[in-house]
């Protein structure tokens, strides 16, 4: 199991996951983080510092959410790790309640 980063991190891109992570295992892309799922060892620290609720365990994501399974693993050898905290984009609070996000993905 591991910990995926869900469409609501789209846009949004806050950072506060990165701080806590023990294996640094985000990497970040234009207007997302995904998790790499060979590096994730579900300690669990990531979830909570979420402040839009992005980061869910493999096996509890919501309903319609499956896909970023595969969009995480795409993307994690695409895009740098990152590992210190960023300032969110300027508009991230504009879009943190917004749904149906995926097609502005920025890969």
């Amino acid at each position: 199991m591991t910990f995926v980063v869900t469409e609501a991190c789209i846009k949004c891109k806050y950072t506060d996951c990165v701080d806590v992570c023990p294996v640094d295992c985000f990497h970040e892309g234009p207007n997302f983080l995904v998790i790499d799922p060979d590096e994730c060892i579900d300690c669990t620290l990531c979830e909570p510092e979420c402040p839009v609720e992005a980061i869910y365990s493999e096996d509890e994501l919501p309903e319609g959410q499956e896909k970023f399974i595969a969009i995480n693993a795409e993307l994690t050898p695409l895009w740098p790790v990152i590992t210190d905290v960023k300032d969110a984009p300027d508009d991230a609070d504009e879009w943190a309640d917004k749904v149906d996000k995926v097609d502005l993905l920025e890969k």
